[in-house]
């Protein structure tokens, strides 16, 4: 597992995250890791205008924790996504969701939010993986 002092793991190019925000990209507690929720804005940008391709930098940058953490979706047992238009962007969301995660299929929680701290977001995902072991 990599992972910086006290079961903190950051990947490269996410310091300005612990730096700025004082938040840990994602924080190893016992046999579970813990994942700020990552939204439909890239680490670099502003968000995409485009639906889908805001639940595909979400998606994608949860990719990249767990790949920093030596992980990856099948490591996921939670999940709870927010969404702006939850009704409207649902079937497009469950496409992508699913071309992510894998079997055993994590509990999923969807929940309807008024907006994110940045203009144009709709999307958050909120990640809580399982490190391997017997009893994944």
């Amino acid at each position: 597992m990599k992972k910086t002092e006290r079961g903190v793991i950051v990947p490269e190019g996410m310091q300005d995250l612990v730096r700025d925000w004082r938040m840990s990209p994602a924080r190893v507690s016992g046999d579970h890791v813990f994942l700020t929720g990552f939204n439909g804005c890239p680490v670099d940008g502003p968000p995409p205008s485009d639906p889908v391709a805001q639940m595909r930098v979400a998606f994608d940058t949860v990719t990249a924790v767990l790949a920093a953490g030596d992980l990856d979706w099948s490591n996921v047992v939670d999940m709870t996504s927010f969404h702006v238009g939850l009704r409207d962007h649902l079937e497009d969301f469950k496409t992508i969701r699913a071309g992510y995660v894998q079997q055993p299929y994590p509990a999923w929680t969807a929940i309807e939010v008024a907006g994110f701290a940045t203009d144009g977001v709709i999307v958050e995902l909120k990640i809580v993986a399982r490190l391997p072991g017997e009893n994944v």
